[in-house]
C-alpha cells in the first residue's frame, strides 16, 4: 500500500481545508483508514478513522462537529474536510492505513493555522 497525503496550507482561524490521501497497491476498499497529525513538540495523535465500507467513522473528541472524514473507493482516495480550524490544529497530517496497527503511512501534510 502506498498512500500520498495532500491538501495542506496556510489558513487563517476559521477557515477551512480539505486533505486528500491517494492510495495504491493492495485492493482500497478492503480496508480502513485513518488520519493522524502532529503538532510541532507533540506526540503524533490519532484525528480520525473509517471503515472500509464508510458506514462507521471515528473522531477525537477536539474534533467532533468539525472535522469529517470520508472516503471515495471508486477513486482511492480518503479525504478529511476540516471547518472551523484553530490554531491548535496546525500539525503535520499523516493518512495511515490499515487499523489497529496502521502499518503504512502516507508523507504527511502541514496545515498551519494562524490566528
Amino acid at each position: 500500500v502506498q498512500l500520498q497525503a495532500s491538501g495542506g496550507g496556510l489558513v487563517q482561524a476559521g477557515g477551512s481545508l480539505r486533505l486528500s490521501c491517494a492510495a495504491s497497491g493492495r485492493t482500497f476498499s478492503s480496508y480502513g483508514m485513518g488520519w493522524f497529525r502532529q503538532a510541532p513538540g507533540k506526540e503524533r495523535e490519532f484525528v480520525a478513522s473509517i471503515d472500509l465500507s464508510g458506514s462507521n467513522r471515528y473522531y477525537t473528541d477536539s474534533v467532533k462537529g468539525r472535522f469529517t472524514v470520508s472516503r471515495d473507493n471508486a477513486k482511492k482516495t480518503l479525504y478529511l474536510q476540516m471547518n472551523s480550524l484553530k490554531p491548535e490544529d496546525t500539525a503535520v497530517y499523516y493518512c495511515a492505513a490499515p487499523p489497529p496497527g496502521y502499518d503504512y503511512w502516507g508523507q504527511g501534510t502541514l496545515v498551519t493555522v494562524s490566528s
